[in-house]
C-alpha cells in the first residue's frame, strides 16, 4: 500500500497566502473605518444621553443642570475642546460659563474616547428647567485619523439635541476650531 502524503504542495501554500493577502487588503481599510465609526458612534450616543439626563434632571430639581468640558473630571476646563470628556453638575449660582463652585454636586462624569476628536462652539451647555432658555449650539465628533466623517450634535434653544452631518448652509462639519 503506497504512503499518503497528508500536506500541501508549495502552490496551494503560495496561492492560498496571496488569496489572504488580497482580502486584508481589501478588508483592512473598511474595517478602520467600521471602528472609527463605532468610536464615533459611543461619544454621540454619549452626548445625546447628557443632554436628555441634564434636561430631566433640570426639571426634576428645578435647578439649572450644566455640562462642560472637563480633563481631570473634577473641574471644568476653559475652552472649547471636549475631548477630554465633560461633567454635568447641577449649577446652583447659574455662572456662564459654567464652572463647578463648592456644593455643587456633580451628576455624571464621561471619560471620552482616544481616537475622537470633540468641539463645541460653547464651553458649557446650560439646561434649564422652566425660567428662561437653553444654552444651544453644536458640538462636533471627529475621528482624529479621519477616517469618518465628522458628525455634530446640534443643541436647541429647548435644550433638544439632534445629530447632524452638514450645517445650515450645507457644508459638512469640522473638527478645526
Amino acid at each position: 500500500m503506497p504512503q499518503q502524503n497528508g500536506g500541501y504542495s508549495l502552490y496551494e501554500l503560495v496561492m492560498t497566502l496571496a488569496l489572504v493577502a488580497i482580502v486584508l487588503t481589501i478588508g483592512l481599510p473598511s474595517f478602520s473605518g467600521m471602528v472609527a465609526r463605532s468610536h464615533q458612534g459611543v461619544e454621540i450616543d454619549a452626548l445625546f444621553h447628557a443632554i436628555h439626563l441634564a434636561r430631566k434632571e433640570s426639571i426634576v430639581r428645578r435647578r439649572v443642570v450644566s455640562l462642560c468640558p472637563s480633563f481631570d473630571g473634577q473641574s471644568c476646563t476653559p475652552g472649547r475642546d471636549w475631548s477630554g470628556g465633560w461633567l454635568m453638575f447641577v449649577n446652583n449660582d447659574r455662572d456662564e460659563p459654567p464652572r463647578i463652585d463648592p456644593g455643587e454636586p456633580v451628576l455624571t462624569r464621561h471619560r471620552a474616547g482616544e481616537s475622537v476628536r470633540i468641539m463645541a462652539n460653547r464651553r458649557g451647555f446650560s439646561l434649564r428647567s422652566t425660567q428662561l432658555r437653553a444654552t444651544n449650539g453644536t458640538i462636533v465628533v471627529c475621528d482624529k485619523a479621519g477616517r469618518t466623517r465628522p458628525k455634530a450634535l446640534v443643541i436647541s434653544y429647548t435644550g433638544r439635541p439632534r445629530v447632524a452631518l452638514e450645517n445650515s448652509n450645507g457644508d459638512a462639519y469640522s473638527c478645526a476650531h
